[in-house]
């Protein structure tokens, strides 16, 4: 997990490792606790943002290549002329997915993790600078594809949608619990391509789903025929009356950030040492 790996440190909180003071020679992290509370704090204030200004946001979440960027591209293609949209990137490098989402004419904005394999909510703080969530009715985040860390940092957003591709396997539930627990819905994607993998069985998959006590809707969908799309706008347009009603009763929506995987990311009296160099300072300047 992200205590061997080191991907607890992100650009977003690196300046906040970066302010310890440094003692012979090297920077005392003791890591996790204080960074995943910190984190949490910063998603409460990114809610509140999210919340005056009335926008849903969905956190979506997948292994990579199973598809989040297309079925944006034809989420976006459904409703563009009748919601206002923002999408909020997250990749180790390039920005290819971002001028995909922004080609469909809507603001979308690239957060580079470097290293990480997560967002947290201090890299989604620092993305809403740039867009206007006072114009906003929905912002998707599309976060790092990886079917470990994301579901463990709360983002300062209302749903999880965990994609899982048919190319995928059907007992990735059961591999990976943490991440499918999180979800709020589960897609699976691609079933355009059902008719070439008969070693896939989305009965299955949804078992497999339930066998964790998560009683979430699953829906099927390929963003290719199309397959699945009603019921998926469906679902996103009745999640919006849902949080416009909670708002008005001065409430708010949380995901299912998931506790075991936020113990794994915080176990106390870790302690990780990070030699103070030029090469550290600079990079811990560069937030985005």
């Amino acid at each position: 997990m992200c205590n061997t790996c080191g991907c607890n440190i992100t650009p977003g909180n690196r300046p906040l490792v970066m302010a310890e003071k440094p003692r012979n020679g090297v920077t005392t992290v003791s890591v996790l606790q204080n960074l995943l509370s910190q984190n949490n704090n910063q998603a409460d204030h990114n809610r509140a943002h999210f919340d005056a200004s009335k926008v849903l946001v969905i956190n979506l979440m997948s292994s990579p290549g199973s598809g989040k960027t297309a079925l944006l591209e034809a989420t976006i293609k459904r409703l563009r002329d009748s919601l206002h949209i923002a999408v909020i990137e997250g990749d180790l490098e390039t920005e290819n997915d971002t001028k995909r989402i922004q080609a469909q004419g809507v603001p979308a904005y690239q957060i580079t993790t470097g290293t990480a394999c997560h967002l947290d909510a201090h890299l989604v703080h620092n993305a809403l600078h740039h867009l206007a969530l006072d114009n906003l009715d929905l912002l998707f985040i599309e976060n790092v594809g990886n079917l470990v860390c994301p579901a463990s940092f709360d983002l300062g957003h209302h749903r999880n949608v965990v994609l899982l591709s048919v190319t995928e396997g059907d007992d990735k539930p059961a591999k990976y619990p943490v991440m499918f627990r999180a979800a709020d819905l589960m897609l699976i994607s691609k079933t355009d391509l059902l008719p070439y993998l008969d070693d896939f069985s989305p009965s299955n998959a949804k078992q497999n789903l339930h066998n964790l006590a998560n009683t979430a809707p699953v829906i099927e969908f390929s963003s290719k025929d199309g397959k699945g799309m009603d019921e998926w706008i469906a679902w996103l347009l009745n999640e919006i009356k849902a949080y416009q009603a909670l708002l008005l009763n001065k409430q708010t929506q949380r995901p299912k950030v998931q506790q075991v995987g936020q113990l794994l990311h915080a176990k106390s009296g870790t302690t990780k040492f990070y030699p103070v160099s030029d090469k550290t300072k600079g990079h811990s300047k560069h937030l985005i």
